[in-house]
């Protein structure tokens, strides 16, 4: 049984916050250590793979040159799985594929030490280029992304997507925020999570998006916090609904999207331009900068989009999603009724 001082210092306020204080630390030392554990040991391998590399070209030990050392050194190390041939392997073309840009760029090793390595295995296994794998390195710097975050980026071809929408934000932000605005919208986006029937609407979609949201927040990428779906906004005497509102951590700003399961057309422009200027008037708080929309739609004829976002007054920007899956028509009783799907946006059970 505790004492009356045990309990006394268990329920002490000092205490609890000094002991809370303590195991953050603690969890602090333990993420700094493994990082230097593993830039150690990457460090280690980037010298044991240009060694390899060396002998190779060096001398005439034959091709069973790494199964041996394999053998050898797990004799010696049984519990390091990393003297597998196969990873000495991975360890010599990781080398190979770095060593000529490392040369020249002496800040590059260290980047790479930083992250895991079977991140830089997967890296130099699915990047079809230098340029792309050090993108992605520079993604997971910055964002900490894990090994199936950074595969799933990679397989989605996030690299050529990245800043390819179709926006007017040079001409309606300032130069920094519009360099970092662009950066921060996809086209396409790619929606793989969701299965949806061949003749989906806008409901369905933005029904998916929200049942999903983790990947839906994966997609839309770093900063984006949700805040709401069919979010009422009232000008004059009607009331109008913003299909999703969003606020940008990095970006200061809130972010409207607009969902349209048909082709763009010009019109679609001077709606979401319309709910941007409602966002600024009634939500946007002091210190915000200027509210972003953002039209996802089926598909779009770049010229069509260029002309209808050439006069428009707000920062908007159009580009494409893509689904994967789809089902079958005969499985679309199973699919809540647009009017299921209204009655529980009004809160009807």
């Amino acid at each position: 049984m505790p004492n009356n001082k045990d309990l006394a210092l268990q329920n002490d306020e000092t205490y609890k916050k000094w002991l809370t204080s303590l195991k953050q630390e603690f969890r602090q030392t333990q993420i700094q250590a493994s990082i230097q554990v593993n830039q150690t040991l990457l460090q280690y391998y980037w010298q044991l793979g240009e060694q390899i590399v060396e002998r190779q070209k060096n001398t005439e030990w034959g091709s069973g040159f790494l199964k041996r050392l394999s053998q050898d050194l797990m004799t010696e190390f049984p519990e390091i799985k990393g003297f597998s041939q196969r990873n000495l392997e991975v360890i010599r073309q990781w080398y190979l594929y770095w060593h000529e840009e490392a040369a020249i760029a002496q800040q590059l090793v260290a980047q790479l030490t930083s992250i895991p390595w079977g991140h830089n295995a997967q890296l130099i296994s699915k990047c079809k280029s230098q340029q792309e794998a050090h993108y992605y390195v520079t993604q997971i710097i910055s964002h900490g992304w894990s090994r199936s975050v950074l595969v799933h980026q990679i397989e989605s071809g996030l690299y050529k997507r990245e800043g390819g929408a179709l926006t007017n934000f040079d001409a309606t932000l300032p130069a920094i925020q519009s360099d970092l605005a662009q950066q921060t919208l996809k086209d396409p986006y790619i929606f793989d999570f969701l299965t949806l029937r061949n003749d989906y609407n806008e409901r369905e979609l933005e029904q998916g998006l929200i049942e999903h949201i983790t990947q839906f927040l994966l997609e839309l990428g770093s900063g984006f916090a949700y805040m709401g779906r069919q979010v009422a906004i009232q000008v004059g005497e009607r009331d109008f609904y913003l299909d999703l509102l969003f606020y940008h951590t990095r970006l200061h700003c809130h972010v409207v999207i607009e969902l349209k399961v048909v082709d763009f057309e010009p019109e679609h422009v001077g709606k979401l331009n319309f709910y941007i200027k409602a966002v600024d008037e009634q939500i946007r708080q002091e210190g915000d900068q200027p509210t972003i929309g953002i039209l996802l739609c089926k598909s779009k004829d770049k010229t069509v989009v260029e002309y209808a976002l050439s006069d428009v007054q707000k920062p908007l920007g159009v580009t494409e999603y893509q689904l994967t899956q789809s089902l079958p028509d005969n499985l679309k009783s199973s699919l809540p009724s647009i009017e299921e799907i209204e009655r529980e946006l009004e809160g009807e059970l």
